[in-house]
């Protein structure tokens, strides 16, 4: 991320509604890591189009995929699907979403 986009780095800068930063800020998510918004920031991916990325285990991309579609659906209006690998993942993420 340049230096004059280092404010990326904050959840707070993505327009995201209070509540949702209020409710990522409870689990200790205040800022991403430069390759989140770097992927964030890759194109038009905000404007739907699409976004392959690859990182290890607990890295940090479902932030990525949450953050994504948060946006998309708050600004489209539009249902959004989220498919994930594990019964268990699919079940924290439903309450988390909530």
């Amino acid at each position: 991320v340049p230096e004059d986009q280092a404010d990326k780095l904050l959840l707070a800068s993505w327009g995201l509604p209070k509540a949702v930063l209020e409710k990522y800020h409870s689990l200790g998510v205040v800022k991403m890591f430069e390759w989140q918004a770097e992927c964030l920031m890759l194109g038009q991916v905000l404007e739907g189009n699409n976004l392959v990325y690859s990182a290890p285990t607990s890295a940090g991309k479902t932030l990525v995929a949450e953050l994504l579609i948060l946006k998309r659906v708050l600004e489209t209006r539009k249902k959004a699907l989220l498919i994930l690998p594990f019964v268990s993942v699919a079940k924290e993420k439903k309450c988390y979403l909530q």
